[in-house]
């Protein structure tokens, strides 16, 4: 089995919900994603944590999703920017990771119109144990022996309960996990307590998905 590498590509799935065809919590979905993503560039060390700013760093883009690419190339050119600021900024950043892993044969994508005039697209998963696989490694980052958690179910796990996608860790797990979530979120370095503000400031202005 093949599991997805980069942390969008695994938070998107995780987000799927594969009876409906469609990821849940879609409204704060693409402030995680994009969170998702300067938490890969962190761990692949193309970025640093410069104060309150991400910094590009020289290296090897191998093997990065479009949406970590495109955001990794945003911050070369661009001005330099708060995390909470790149978090809310990019567009598209659902679909960029659903194309991403579609054109990856990880999901497929058929678009059809609802009632014939709304396009709607419907995902499915050719292999579903990827996602059983990627569960269980949020479980195990909850629950097994901290010194055997993978920074990368770490970081996860930190953004998901930053996000508040209770499709992924309902609240009360959440609640009930507070103090191994808190020892998980270093793994993410300073982007959950940017995604959570994030967050805060969209539902304070009563905005919608991006």
């Amino acid at each position: 089995m093949d599991l997805p590498v980069t942390l969008p590509e695994k938070l998107y799935l995780l987000a799927l919900d594969p009876e409906r065809g469609r990821p849940t919590h879609a409204t704060d979905l693409d402030l995680a994603l994009r969170a998702a993503a300067l938490t890969e560039l962190l761990r692949r060390k193309l970025i640093r944590d410069d104060g309150r700013h991400p910094a590009p760093v020289d290296g090897a883009t191998d093997g990065l999703d479009p949406l970590s690419a495109a955001l990794l190339e945003q911050i070369r050119q661009g001005r330099r920017r708060t995390w909470k600021s790149w978090i809310g900024r990019q567009r598209g950043s659902v679909r960029m990771v659903r194309d991403g892993l579609a054109a990856a044969g990880r999901i497929r994508v058929e678009e059809h119109r609802l009632l014939g005039l709304f396009p709607v697209a419907r995902v499915t998963l050719p292999e579903p144990r990827v996602r059983k696989a990627l569960t269980a490694g949020v479980e195990s980052a909850l629950s097994g022996p901290f010194s055997r958690v993978d920074p990368a179910d770490a970081a996860l796990v930190a953004l998901v309960d930053a996000a508040r996608l209770g499709s992924v860790l309902a609240w009360r797990r959440r609640r009930e996990h507070r103090a191994r979530i808190d020892k998980l979120a270093p793994a993410a370095g300073p982007v959950p307590r940017a995604l959570r503000r994030a967050v805060t400031a969209r539902h304070a202005d009563g905005g919608g998905a991006v």
